[in-house]
C-alpha cells in the first residue's frame, strides 16, 4: 500500500486505486495549520490511523516511522491525485499559499535567533548610551555643581547600567538554549556577537572556520584587499581570553583553531542537536598546548 498526502487531504492507495482518505476541511486556515505541521517533521494523526494496519510505502522522510521510504517508486511518479475531483479548487490553494507564507514570516520572525539578534543590538546601543553619559558626569563633575543638578543623570546612567546587566543574563540564557554546543567553547555573549554578525545561527552553520575566524573584522578585511599592508587574524573572537591573552605571535594560530571548533560545535547545535562540548573543549585544550609549547 502507498500512503500519499497532498495538500488537500491523505490518501491510501494500492496499485488499482484510492482505497481509502481522509479529506482536509475546506477551510483554508486549518489547511494551512496542517501544512506547518508537516513541514516541522510531524506526522498527521490521520496519516497514523490510515497506515496503522498496513505495510506502507512512503515518499516523504517525514513519514518514515510508519513506512519504508522509497521516493524513486514509479508508483509516485504515474500516481496523479486532483483536488477538483475531490471539491477543493486552485482558489483555496491560492488562500492557503497566503496565510502559510504569513505563518512563515511569523514563526520565523519569533525564532530565538533573531530575538538574539535583536538583544546584541540593544546591548550595544546600551553600552554606547553609558560611555556617552559616564563621560558627560565625569566632564560634569570637574567643575563645582549642585547635586540637585547632576543627580538626575546619575540616576540615568544607574538604569542604563543595571538594564545591561539584565541583557547580558538574558542573552545568556537564550544562547544556551539554541547554541549549547557553542556557548560553551567560545562563551554565551560572544556565540551571541557571532550569530548576530552572521546574521543568524542557520547561516553562521553553514560558514566555514576561516569566515567565522574573521566575523567582526570585515573592515580590516575591506581596508586590506583595498590597500595591502598586514591581513587581520580575528574578528570578534578576539574578545575570548584564550586569545587576547596570549603571545601576539600566538594569537593567529590560536584563532584558526577556535574558529575550528566553533564551526564544528555550531553545526552540531544545528543539525544533530549532539552535545559535543566535552569533546570540542578537551581537544581544543590540547591544540592550545601544542602552540604554546612549540
Amino acid at each position: 500500500m502507498y500512503l500519499i498526502t497532498q495538500w488537500f487531504g491523505i490518501f491510501l492507495c494500492d496499485k488499482n486505486g484510492i482505497r481509502n482518505k481522509v479529506l482536509f476541511p475546506k477551510d483554508p486556515e486549518k489547511i494551512a495549520d496542517l501544512l506547518m505541521k508537516m513541514e516541522g517533521g510531524k506526522i498527521l494523526p490521520e496519516e497514523k490511523l490510515l497506515s496503522k494496519d498496513f505495510e506502507i510505502i512512503i515518499n516523504e522522510k517525514r513519514l518514515n516511522k510508519i513506512g519504508t521510504y522509497s521516493p524513486n517508486d514509479e508508483f509516485f511518479k504515474n500516481k496523479r491525485i486532483v483536488p477538483e475531483n475531490f471539491g477543493f479548487s486552485q482558489d483555496i490553494l491560492h488562500k492557503v499559499s497566503i496565510i502559510l507564507a504569513e505563518k512563515k514570516v511569523k514563526e520565523k520572525l519569533k525564532s530565538k535567533d533573531l530575538q538574539i539578534i535583536q538583544m546584541v543590538n540593544a546591548l550595544d546601543d546600551l553600552i554606547q548610551t553609558s560611555n556617552l553619559l559616564s563621560e558627560r558626569l565625569d566632564c560634569w563633575s570637574v567643575i563645582p555643581t549642585p547635586k540637585y543638578k547632576i543627580k538626575p543623570f546619575q540616576k540615568i546612567s544607574f538604569v542604563v547600567n543595571d538594564e545591561i546587566k539584565r541583557l547580558e543574563k538574558q542573552i545568556e540564557i537564550d544562547v544556551k538554549k539554541v547554541a549549547k554546543n557553542t556557548s560553551k567553547i567560545i562563551g554565551s555573549l560572544i556565540c551571541a556577537r557571532l550569530i548576530a554578525l552572521a546574521g543568524g545561527i542557520e547561516k553562521l552553520a553553514t560558514m566555514p572556520a576561516s569566515t567565522i575566524q574573521l566575523l567582526g573584522a570585515e573592515r580590516a578585511l575591506f581596508r586590506f584587499k583595498k590597500e595591502g599592508g598586514k591581513p587581520p587574524k580575528h574578528g570578534i573572537i578576539f574578545q575570548h581570553p584564550l586569545i587576547n591573552k596570549a603571545p601576539r605571535s600566538d594569537r593567529g594560530k590560536i584563532a584558526r583553531v577556535l574558529a575550528s571548533k566553533i564551526a564544528i560545535a555550531i553545526k552540531a547545535d544545528v543539525f544533530t542537536k549532539r552535545d559535543l562540548s566535552d569533546i570540542l573543549k578537551k581537544d581544543l585544550k590540547e591544540r592550545i598546548k601544542k602552540i604554546k609549547n612549540q
